[in-house]
């Protein structure tokens, strides 16, 4: 895994943005549509609008996918990765197509399976992601971490600390108001993607951008695991690096 650290939030998000409009370029040489996996949060929105400003990237062939959805959760909902998807990115730029896990369905193990074939089906090309202060790749948090998951799509139920993240970011009034469980996109299926592209500012996850780095390779961190990927770029502002001297 490649490792770059930039001075600010804002100069992270900005390499990272033009990392994905190269890669999104590359993907669509051929003329054919280009299918891209979209991480949410707040580590996220330096990249979105960036990437979002950047010029001549063939928006109108991008289908863009996302990682997780809350089970239950309205579109309209302030912490729902939809609405912050269409907030940041489909209301900006001209996709050809945004899929959307679909939080309020009755049957949410269906819903998993019909996402699961549309993201088989679409084959992405490039994934935009972060890593979670627990660790987790999407919602894939420590206890429910599968390196060798069988399923592509599956149900989880959030850790504490994962769902005190979501609390401390503002998503949620409090702890409680986080919903338990989640949708989420597998280790798997995230590492089928060839370009794997990782923004992860903030003081917050220093300590996990440190174990994510040093640790061995094991579910305790599922982030660990990106260091075996063969095309996967970590890019951390001053904050995030702090706890990398001497690595």
């Amino acid at each position: 895994m490649k490792v770059e650290v930039h001075e600010t939030r804002q100069a992270a998000g900005q390499a990272a943005a033009e990392a994905a409009a190269t890669a999104f370029r590359h993907a669509g040489h051929d003329g054919k549509d280009i299918p891209v996996i979209f991480a949410t949060g707040a580590s996220q929105l330096e990249t979105l609008r960036a990437l979002t400003q950047i010029g001549n990237i063939p928006w109108e062939r991008v289908q863009a996918f996302h990682m997780d959805e809350y089970v239950g959760m309205a579109p309209d909902h302030p912490a729902s990765f939809r609405r912050y998807l269409h907030e940041n990115l489909v209301r900006k730029v001209p996709l050809k197509q945004f899929y959307e896990i679909d939080g309020t369905e009755p049957d949410p193990a269906r819903v998993c399976e019909d996402y699961a074939s549309a993201v088989r089906a679409a084959r992405p090309q490039v994934c935009l992601l972060g890593i979670g202060e627990n660790g987790h790749l999407a919602f894939n948090d420590p206890h429910v971490a599968d390196f060798y998951d069988p399923l592509d799509v599956k149900i989880v139920d959030l850790d504490d600390p994962c769902r005190v993240q979501q609390a401390a970011e503002g998503w949620f009034e409090s702890f409680e108001k986080v919903p338990p469980t989640a949708m989420t996109l597998t280790i798997p299926t995230l590492f089928r993607v060839p370009r794997l592209i990782a923004s992860v500012p903030g003081v917050r996850k220093a300590s996990i951008v440190r174990r994510a780095l040093t640790e061995p390779i094991s579910r305790d961190c599922p982030a660990t695991i990106l260091r075996t990927h063969p095309d996967a770029t970590l890019f951390l502002d001053m904050e995030s690096a702090a706890e990398l001297d001497g690595f």
